[in-house]
């Protein structure tokens, strides 16, 4: 029986928090549109991140730990984006309805094994292209918010530096500690009434409307899996994690489906946030380094058992801790994608294609620049190969 108390290091639970605390951060905004386009009240909110957080958790610990492999879930970040426009007008019950629908769309694709046919089709320096491209705007926040606010991102890149050269393992927890010092001495956290309350879940009876299984389902299901699943596989490989993907994705597929009803509107591979715990700095042992994920795990556990506290709390950490934070904390990732995406000189093109397509952060027809960048590379190195 694996020890997991003896195992478990500093490094592990840091990564792990700091991969919750962007995540949350970084897009629950999103999620309270999507909610309120639905015309949710406060109790259906805090049920919505109550499911949400209870899904991602349980997906966190049991996949990460029967794997053995840090495997991050998160909510879809575009999919609520999209919603935010698409659920105007429409009944909560028809959404639900929806979501069940793309879950059940996402739950095929992984029984059928199609998404996993599909990424070992995906040569490897397109796949660490269009990670790198993700990835690539959360590092160039360090330098935006470094004019904005140039004391704090100045402290925290000096003592990740020398935290790098004297205890790299412990890094990004250092700056986090020191970040968190800095920016609360000079006064950049928000301050607020903090009412502590457990939530609880609000049922919403599913209804089946065709039209809204059309214009919601089938969309989430392509945004979530496109924008998503895509990215969050290329981070895996390109960590060097290689686990079978069609339970996983099952998993996460029949998560939204029992989850639904109660807010949780869908789940998937996660991208930014996993390749947190599948950094070196996470743990430079990568047969334990799933641990990190674990401990996300039990924090998204914590965030959904308080719900909007939570949230409150998290929102009150200043954007220039934070992003920065994220940024230093991806760089190695970064790094290590771009050596993949550019070693080669026969797919060198073709990867450069992809990332510049992934950065831009176009959209089309409500699908993200990380699909077409894919879409884009491929596309790119069958014509290199035809004409050589």
């Amino acid at each position: 029986m694996f020890n997991f108390l003896a195992s478990l290091r500093l490094s592990h639970i840091s990564s792990g928090f700091i991969a919750v605390l962007v995540g949350y951060t970084s897009s629950v905004a999103i999620v309270f549109q999507a909610a309120n386009a639905a015309g949710a009240d406060q109790a259906l909110i805090n049920s919505w991140l109550l499911a949400l957080g209870l899904g991602m958790a349980a997906t966190c610990i049991g996949l990460s730990f029967y794997y053995k492999t840090p495997i991050l879930t998160a909510w879809s970040t575009p999919g609520a984006a999209m919603l935010a426009t698409a659920l105007v007008d429409v009944p909560m019950n028809e959404a639900v309805g929806a979501f069940i629908f793309s879950g059940l769309l996402i739950t095929l694709s992984g029984i059928t094994g199609s998404l996993d046919r599909l990424s070992k089709l995906i040569p490897p320096p397109i796949a660490a292209a269009m990670l790198a491209g993700v990835l690539m705007p959360f590092c160039l926040e360090i330098f935006k918010y470094l004019q904005q606010e140039f004391a704090l991102v100045a402290l925290m890149c000096v003592t990740y530096l020398l935290g790098k050269r004297l205890f790299p393992l412990y890094a990004i927890p250092l700056v986090l500690v020191v970040g968190g010092i800095a920016a609360w001495s000079m006064g950049l956290f928000e301050t607020k009434q903090l009412d502590f309350e457990i939530a609880s879940f609000v049922f919403t009876m599913p209804t089946f409307s065709m039209t809204s299984l059309i214009s919601i389902g089938i969309p989430l299901f392509i945004v979530t899996m496109s924008s998503q699943n895509m990215p969050g596989i290329a981070t895996m490989h390109t960590a060097g994690y290689r686990p079978p993907l069609s339970p996983i994705i099952t998993t996460t597929g029949i998560t939204t489906m029992l989850l639904a009803p109660f807010g949780g509107f869908a789940f998937n591979l996660a991208a930014i946030t996993a390749a947190i715990c599948m950094e070196k700095d996470a743990d430079p042992n990568r047969e334990t380094r799933y641990l990190a994920a674990v401990s996300a795990g039990v924090f998204y556990f914590i965030a959904a058992l308080f719900g909007a506290t939570v949230v409150a709390l998290f929102s009150m950490s200043p954007k220039a801790l934070i992003l920065p934070l994220a940024g230093l904390a991806l760089i190695g990732t970064l790094g290590n994608s771009l050596a993949i995406a550019l070693d080669k000189p026969t797919h060198r093109e073709a990867a450069l294609v992809t990332f510049l397509v992934t950065v831009s952060g176009v959209v089309f027809f409500g699908i993200g620049a990380a699909f077409w960048g894919l879409i884009a590379g491929l596309l790119v190195q069958k014509v290199l190969q035809f004409r050589s």
